[in-house]
């Protein structure tokens, strides 16, 4: 028996919008070292864009971009939350589901919500149930998923506090991992997780997520950064969206950022009408910052919760 621990996050890059950084939990039949879910849940998932008997799941750059909307990855985190037996609600309802901080601080998202599923119309029970009978099968279980939604003021906070917003989401990261570190039994842990704005060393981070462990350093470079924690294996690598509970962990935290902004943008829209929607990157983030300026100082919104600074 074992546990399975994938992390990533969406939302590190832009000016505009929260930080969502997501971590997915699974209680594996076999080590976790020795467990490719890929391969496990074949008969239910797949990273394939043309298999409509299959939950599609994958790095979450592959299953969104503006052009084609949100509904593929909708499709697979719905999927997700109904192993848990948590679909549709709002967004706020999943955003309790994950366990994420509240969020009304920030004007566009206080009593504002959308109502999901919000692109793909419905829910494809029939696969969530294939999904949950392979995972029985093959004594696999999703057992959590958990989020942190990191808003304008705390993102800035912390990074002024480091001088960086990579060692900010690392802290940030090992806090999310500690948060679920109760729920993982006495049995062998693997976290697999994206490199961090590419860092390459990482143990002065994990007493954050274990106290008072020897930590042994097991390789440190670009591709792949790798501990031994007590029964703890931590791997940070790039392209870690290939595992699939990185992915899934991706596709929930862009799928949280992206209704984000829509809130997002809908609250401009009401205050400059006619404004183009922005997605928060740095250049267009530039464009939408000075189009709602004067509605931004009418409304007294200040910048250390409408714009990061980093």
């Amino acid at each position: 028996m074992g546990v399975l621990i994938g992390m990533d996050e969406a939302g590190y890059g832009p000016n505009l919008g929260p930080l969502v950084i997501t971590t997915t939990v699974w209680d594996t039949g076999d080590h976790p070292v020795d467990c490719d879910l890929w391969e496990i849940l074949a008969e239910a998932v797949t990273s394939a864009p043309a298999d409509p008997t299959r939950v599609r799941l994958g790095d979450s750059k592959a299953l969104y971009s503006p052009a084609t909307g949100l509904a593929a990855l909708e499709l697979g985190v719905q999927a997700a939350l109904g192993l848990l037996n948590e679909t549709g609600g709002t967004w706020k309802q999943l955003l309790a589901t994950v366990r994420a901080p509240e969020v009304e601080s920030e004007p566009w998202f206080s009593g504002q919500d959308l109502p999901l599923p919000h692109a793909c119309g419905s829910i494809d029970i029939a696969s969530i149930e294939t999904w949950r009978r392979i995972c029985d099968k093959a004594g696999v279980r999703l057992t959590a998923i958990r989020t942190d939604v990191v808003l304008t003021s705390r993102f800035n906070a912390l990074t002024t506090e480091h001088n960086s917003k990579g060692r900010a989401l690392s802290e940030w990261s090992m806090k999310l991992v500690r948060s679920v570190w109760p729920e993982c039994p006495v049995t062998p842990v693997l976290v697999q997780a994206d490199k961090h704005g590419g860092r390459n060393r990482y143990q002065e981070l994990l007493p954050l997520v274990i106290d008072d462990e020897f930590i042994m350093c097991r390789g440190e470079s670009t591709a792949s950064s790798s501990y031994r924690v007590g029964r703890a294996e931590f791997r940070f690598e790039t392209r870690s969206e290939r595992y699939l509970p990185v992915a899934l962990a991706s596709m929930v935290s862009k799928y949280i950022r992206e209704l984000a902004m829509e809130l997002f943008n809908r609250y401009w829209a009401t205050h400059v009408p006619g404004i183009a929607p922005t997605a928060g990157y740095p250049q267009d983030a530039k464009r939408y910052r000075a189009e709602i300026a004067d509605a931004q100082k009418k409304l007294g919104i200040g910048d250390d919760v409408l714009w990061r600074c980093r």
